[in-house]
């Protein structure tokens, strides 16, 4: 099964909690076969995400920073809005850190690599 077929309308999804502590998500569309999806990413001002380490996904993911900032401390870069990342299978970033808080739009694709 693909995502669904979505004309223009206001997603009704709630924001619902990560793992992640002071990390939200909003799914807008999601394929329940493969598990790729279409999601916003809020990260709440102060949020650290340490102690989940560097991060490495077995999927393509795609994200567009809309509002605040994200700093890697793995790499020491704030990225700020209007930046994007196209991120391969097996590409490690992260651990992030912000202090004003961050919205991103997410896209996760070929699942299993």
């Amino acid at each position: 099964m693909a995502k669904p077929e979505l004309e223009f309308h206001r997603p009704e999804a709630a924001w619902r909690p990560t793992a992640m502590p002071g990390f939200w998500e909003k799914v807008l569309s999601e394929d329940p076969d493969t598990g790729a999806y279409t999601r916003l990413a809020r990260l709440e001002p102060g949020t650290d995400t340490s102690a989940f380490g560097v991060i490495i996904h077995t999927f393509r993911e795609e994200a567009y920073l809309m509002e605040g900032e994200l700093t890697d401390l793995s790499l020491g870069v704030t990225f700020t809005p209007g930046m994007y990342t196209c991120r391969p299978a097996g590409m490690a970033h992260g651990p992030y850190r912000t202090d004003r808080g961050a919205l991103l739009i997410e896209f996760r694709y070929d699942l299993g690599g």
